[in-house]
């Protein structure tokens, strides 16, 4: 019966507003990008990717070598075996950031090089504390509870572990933009803020607060986002996007989107997949730990890391899907609501042009880096749209 349950909320969660009928027009990145803006975006972006490739490879390479030596590090710490997991977590995380930095600030260095980003070495390495606090402090509750189940529960611990997880992790996913809210501006331009309330009432949005982030003294590059929940919810604009380089028509278009991801209840969907994937992620976890005794013994704690992240990237595909799903849909109820596919097209160009992003990225790139449709995709949809409101 389990089974079955699962299909139907996973097909639930999977439905979306873009008609399924819809055919993409065939798009080459030439027809909508500059020459010279492809060959700039698709030489910059080759590094990164590089560097990622890098990160991955060490990274794994580590955590297998405390993933076999777990069991050694963990009988040289003092201390009861709850407490030796939980420090031993700390230690692999630790190393795991300090394997990170230097390709993190050669990545910062590329991005500072061709002025994508402006903000200071220092401050790059010192800026994220609070997200790796949270992060660090998470990860140990969520240590602390398996282990705890593991030794009271036995071999089927995995089970309650798996609602436990789901449980933990929404809590986290929902509280998120609470904690780790970015400093915020009100928007002084009143006619674009209630332009973009306007939206939310044709999305079928309540009231809700329209403030900017500072971020052009770290980066050029321009976004929106929706943050917080219920009463707290507010859409938040860069304010690279306010500096004069896009249109009123290109920020409305940016806004709908993000206002979309309200209006279909993206982030409770999202939530939805991470209960579905809770209990099966940790009956690999307790099956791959248990070549080590099990998650109730310290010394698996590194193999645990190394499930976990290995989980993490093979089904970073299917994550990506999903993610790009949603996207999509956003994308399209935005041109539902604006009905401005030109600006759309405008936007798009523009944040290529800004940001250095690819446009059509290579296939390995895509599946497993890309949480959101190619800019060409994108450009495509807004196409498709016009076209249709045409016929």
């Amino acid at each position: 019966m389990a089974g079955p349950l699962w299909l139907l909320a996973a097909w639930l969660l999977w439905r979306t507003q873009v008609p399924g009928s819809l055919e993409l027009p065939p798009l080459r990145s030439r027809d909508v990008f500059a020459e010279a803006e492809l060959r700039e975006a698709t030489a910059y972006a080759r590094v990164p990717r590089v560097l990622w490739l890098l990160w991955t490879v060490v990274s794994l390479a580590l955590l297998g070598l405390l993933a076999w030596r777990g069991p050694r590090l963990a009988a040289r710490l003092p201390g009861r075996p709850l407490v030796r997991g939980v420090v031993l977590l700390l230690l692999v995380l630790a190393a795991l950031w300090l394997v990170r930095l230097p390709v993190g600030l050669a990545g910062q260095w590329w991005r500072r090089r061709h002025g994508v980003s402006r903000q200071p070495y220092l401050e790059y390495v010192l800026s994220p504390w609070l997200e790796l606090l949270a992060t660090a402090g998470l990860a140990c509750v969520a240590l602390t509870l398996g282990m705890l189940m593991a030794r009271r529960l036995g071999p089927g611990w995995w089970l309650a572990g798996g609602l436990a997880l789901a449980v933990l992790g929404s809590g986290a996913l929902l509280l998120q933009p609470l904690v780790l809210a970015p400093r915020l501006e009100p928007l002084r331009d009143r006619t674009l803020a209630g332009q973009i309330e306007a939206l939310a009432r044709a999305q079928g949005i309540g009231a809700i607060d329209v403030e900017v982030r500072r971020a052009s003294d770290r980066t050029r590059r321009a976004n929106a986002e929706v943050a917080g929940l219920g009463p707290t919810r507010r859409v938040i604009l860069w304010d690279t996007l306010l500096d004069g380089r896009f249109g009123r028509g290109e920020v409305l278009v940016i806004a709908a989107h993000e206002l979309a991801h309200v209006s279909r209840r993206h982030l409770l969907r999202g939530l939805g997949w991470f209960a579905l994937a809770a209990v099966p992620s940790v009956f690999v976890l307790a099956a791959v730990t248990g070549r080590q005794g099990g998650l109730a013994e310290p010394g698996a704690v590194p193999l645990a890391v190394l499930t976990v992240v290995l989980l993490l990237l093979v089904t970073a595909p299917l994550t990506n899907v999903i993610s790009r799903r949603y996207e999509a849909e956003a994308d399209w109820v935005a041109l539902e609501t604006t009905r401005d596919p030109g600006s759309a097209r405008a936007l798009l160009r523009r944040l290529s042009r800004t940001g250095l992003v690819d446009p059509d990225p290579p296939a390995w790139s895509y599946a497993l880096l890309s949480t959101h449709p190619s800019l060409l995709e994108r450009v495509a949809m807004a196409e498709a749209w016009r076209l249709g409101l045409e016929r």
